[in-house]
């Protein structure tokens, strides 16, 4: 045998290992002879053939580089002829809850539900579950002694919307109230969004909030003339304190405080939402004075909210004089904040882009920003359409007689959205149904004034339904716990839950009632919340604002006289 063959020459020796394979070309010419590792009795020619085959590739190991390429070929002729052009499409199905199918739900849903007469309506039966064994009643008192000298004015500008702008009011007369100054009526920006130009007295009675809080803090309409000299009677020109968010009062006594006393004269801007709400009892007394006792709504506005509540009662008297109210958020300025994606196609798209660019010059676009709408749709931050509305409040019981208050501004391709929860709820009623073109002429090109009046029917309503957060709801919730002993017969929805719903194909109207039936009993079950130590006191006024009484104890007191 050849020193270099690899192969053993027959069965009936054991050789030793050969040893590795020398590559210099000065072996390469080594070849078999006659009788060679290629020519050895027993092979037949194809054996032979592919054992030189091996050879070659062997000594040629930059093939080896090509193999795999080679046999990925190989295997696509074996499998048959391949077209090269073609890219293979690899589809992702949406994950559940990211896209908006409520239509096709409420197609397949609409005839079971229309049929389903199998229970009571739920506004018979809402407060059923009423708190127990004691009452909250308000107990904020007003002080009866004088004030002491004043430390000087302080003028704060409030900006955002109506409650918003409550926000920075009520925020105000407790500073002011613990500096011991006088606080000027704040004056209120004009913002692009909400484009109104109301002042403070548009929408307060501004008269009444200053002789409510007489013996706890002056409130005056301007600032003194003596004083505006000093700055060439521009407030512009007066010190602004630039306050973080949610600053402690104890920041105002050591800032504030000092360069008030040294001016006589401070400004505050922007202030919204400038106060901590873990504030000392002082402190939230005069909050909580300012809320639900001295901000009461301008003479028209509560004539037109009061007239309105007392129609939708007089259409409901069939059902008690029931009627519940919905904050529905789909204006179009809120379809485009979201980044969600509806059913609008091409057009919508081009709507949303126009008017994120209109209110938010370019925040949405910059370089980088990544919007993912299901993402946004699962974690049950996209504002509920009104057919959303619809299926949500008839899957909880609510039947098609229910009458139902819808407080909004202009929704968003209302002709087309509208129609399914007007089909569902055929007794919904607006401000602009119920009051005359005449009556709201003063209020009709003023957000804020339209908002105050949607504000007071929502509050006597008997069931109130927050459809997406913010101030307006938050406020209101509040302000029925202070009205209604302590509770607050107020929907709001799991939008995480209701996105896995509306976006279920396979689920059947008795299924999808008995969760969403679920879903308003757990928040019945609720009945008062009382304020945690970060809570808003606006949205949750007891203990702060209330006192807790024993109900045996209130009977035997009014029995006793």
């Amino acid at each position: 045998m050849h020193p270099y063959n690899r192969l053993p020459s027959s069965g009936h020796n054991s050789p030793s290992p050969p040893p590795s394979p020398l590559r210099s070309p000065r072996f390469r010419h080594s070849r078999s002879k006659a009788g060679g590792r290629f020519n050895q009795p027993g092979r037949t020619l194809i054996q032979r053939i592919v054992w030189h085959l091996l050879s070659v590739l062997i000594r040629r190991q930059g093939f080896f580089l090509f193999a795999p390429l080679l046999y990925i070929s190989g295997m696509l002729l074996y499998m048959g002829s391949v077209s090269f052009e073609v890219v293979p499409i690899i589809s992702h199905r949406p994950a559940p809850g990211s896209v908006y199918r409520s239509p096709q739900l409420y197609a397949k849903l609409r005839p079971e539900m229309d049929a389903d007469n199998s229970s009571a309506d739920a506004i018979s039966t809402v407060w059923k579950h009423s708190y127990k064994g004691a009452e909250w009643r308000p107990c904020v008192n007003k002080s009866s002694g004088g004030l002491a000298e004043s430390n000087g004015y302080i003028y704060i500008e409030a900006n955002g919307g109506l409650n918003q702008q409550r926000t920075s009011i009520c925020n105000a007369v407790a500073v002011a109230g613990y500096l011991n100054a006088t606080l000027v009526i704040p004056n209120f920006h004009y913002h692009s969004i909400w484009r109104d130009p109301s002042k403070f007295r548009d929408i307060y009675d501004e008269d009444y909030f200053i002789s409510m809080l007489e013996n706890d803090v002056r409130v005056v309409n301007k600032v003194p003339e003596y004083l505006m000299e000093r700055f060439d009677y521009n407030l512009t020109n007066v010190y602004n304190f630039r306050i973080k968010a949610w600053s402690p009062i104890l920041y105002y006594k050591d800032a504030v405080l000092p360069r008030l006393l040294e001016e006589k004269v401070i400004r505050i801007s922007p202030f919204a939402n400038r106060l901590s709400f873990d504030s000392p009892p002082a402190v939230q007394r005069l909050r909580c004075l300012a809320n639900y006792e001295a901000l009461r709504f301008s003479s028209p506005i509560l004539t037109l909210g009061e007239t309105l509540v007392a129609r939708m009662k007089e259409r409901s008297a069939n059902y008690g004089g029931k009627y519940i109210s919905v904050h529905l958020r789909f204006e179009e300025d809120m379809v485009a904040f979201s980044c969600c994606v509806f059913d609008g196609g091409e057009q919508e798209n081009e709507d949303m882009k126009a008017a994120r660019e209109r209110g938010w010059r370019g925040k949405f676009s910059k370089p980088g920003r990544v919007i993912r709408p299901g993402a946004i749709r699962i974690n049950g931050k996209c504002p509920l359409t009104p057919l959303e509305v619809g299926l949500m409040l008839r899957g909880m019981g609510f039947d098609k007689n229910t009458f139902i208050y819808l407080a909004s501004g202009k929704i968003y391709n209302a002709e087309k959205t509208m129609a399914p929860l007007l089909e569902m709820f055929p007794n919904l009623q607006t401000k602009e149904m119920l009051a005359s073109d005449e009556e709201l002429a003063p209020f009709k090109n003023f957000s804020s004034r339209m908002a105050a009046t949607d504000y007071t029917v929502c509050l006597h309503s008997e069931v109130f339904v927050t459809t997406q957060g913010g101030n307006f709801p938050h406020f209101l919730m509040g302000h029925r716990r202070y009205l209604y002993g302590g509770h607050s017969k107020t929907i709001r929805p799991d939008k995480r839950k209701l996105a896995l719903l509306f976006d279920n194909p396979k689920i059947g109207w008795k299924t999808f009632k008995r969760q969403l039936l679920g879903m308003r009993s757990h928040g019945d079950s609720k009945g008062f919340e009382l304020k945690r130590p970060n809570d808003s006191i606006y949205t949750f006024p007891c203990p702060d604002c209330m006192c807790r009484s024993n109900k045996t104890e209130d009977s035997r007191a009014s029995s006793a006289t």
